[in-house]
């Protein structure tokens, strides 16, 4: 059995799409994925399962649909994936000012072309990124909402989901500590 980590995409986000943790917990729990944990109210969940990843993120997504009538996105990395992106961000030894931040955009395949354009193309301050595999890596230089190049993430579509630095380190340390 695998240790997974669930990202959603957009719930509990300004009164939109709503799920408590709770529930979907026993919603995941019912669906047969074992020690099943949620993490703050953003849509972090962590779980094993023996199902391949491709087809369990889809059986998610149907069972959050069914369950609570919304349309999300799962984005899902095991806990290996996991430990992968926090070696590989460019940024994880930056020393941050204050206001400054990493944040990481998990996606459910490569960014196709145009992400990529969109994200080069754009205006960025002083702000940074870093495409690796499935992963963009983000050091904003001033808050994240008054960045320029922040704004683009949405245009990213549904296939991504961030989360801060913090959030990612939290996760692999609790996904760790179900390895131990």
């Amino acid at each position: 059995m695998a240790i997974y980590i669930a990202l959603l995409r957009g719930i509990n986000v300004s009164g939109h799409n709503k799920i408590k943790m709770a529930e979907l917990k026993r919603t995941l729990e019912t669906m047969g994925l074992s020690r099943v944990q949620t993490y703050i109210q953003s849509g972090n969940v962590l779980f094993e399962s023996g199902e391949d990843p491709s087809s369990l993120r889809l059986r998610i997504e149907d069972g959050i649909r069914t369950a609570f009538g919304i349309s999300i996105t799962v984005v899902l990395r095991t806990a290996k994936e996991l430990e992968q992106i926090i070696a590989d961000c460019p940024y994880a030894d930056v020393s941050l000012a204050e206001g400054e931040s990493v944040h990481v955009s998990v996606l459910t395949e490569e960014p196709p072309q145009k992400v990529v354009d969109l994200l080069s193309g754009s205006e960025r301050d002083n702000d940074e990124y870093h495409i690796r595999g499935r992963e963009i890596y983000f050091l904003f230089r001033q808050s994240i909402l008054d960045s320029k190049l922040a704004k683009n993430l949405q245009k990213l579509g549904n296939t991504v989901t961030t989360r801060n630095w913090n959030t990612i380190n939290k996760l692999a340390a609790l996904a760790k500590a179900r390895q131990a």
